[in-house]
């Protein structure tokens, strides 16, 4: 019996497997994780920039467990690995952090975009960024010999 996925182009179904689909649903998470923060922050009169800060050290904190165990199925815990993993998690999240508050910068003060707008429009091109880096540089799997 042929499945929806069996219909797709080759193309399409390369790209819809297991891992890209778990890491857009937590990809999801981490975006309404950072979203609920941010909105938290500002309730209680913090600026959007630092709302932006603190949203993003919370959103990083999730998206390393659940990319670690969830959709890279990275499951070890040995001091080399996270020795390994967790800078590089973080670093490349620092990028993508700071792409996220320059944008949120550019979109608020400059664009005039409300900031809860600017802040969804923001997350869909950070959730892009943070998985090329998760996948290519900092969960990717060891070559067999």
């Amino acid at each position: 019996m042929e499945t929806l996925l069996d219909k797709l182009p080759q193309p399409l179904k390369k790209l819809l497997n297991r891992e890209t689909i778990s890491y857009l649903f937590f990809g999801v998470l981490t975006t309404i994780v950072n979203y609920v923060i941010y909105e938290l922050c500002k309730w209680f009169g913090i600026h959007y920039t630092a709302s932006t800060i603190v949203a993003w050290i919370f959103a990083v904190a999730f998206a390393y467990i659940t990319n670690k165990l969830y959709v890279f199925e990275s499951k070890s815990f040995d001091k080399s690995i996270l020795i390994r993993e967790i800078p590089a998690f973080v670093g490349c999240r620092l990028f993508s952090g700071f792409c996220d508050l320059g944008f949120m910068i550019l979109a608020v003060e400059l664009l005039t975009i409300h900031d809860s707008l600017a802040k969804l429009l923001s997350n869909v091109f950070i959730v892009v960024i943070n998985y090329i880096f998760s996948k290519l540089f900092i969960f990717k799997k060891k070559q067999s010999s």
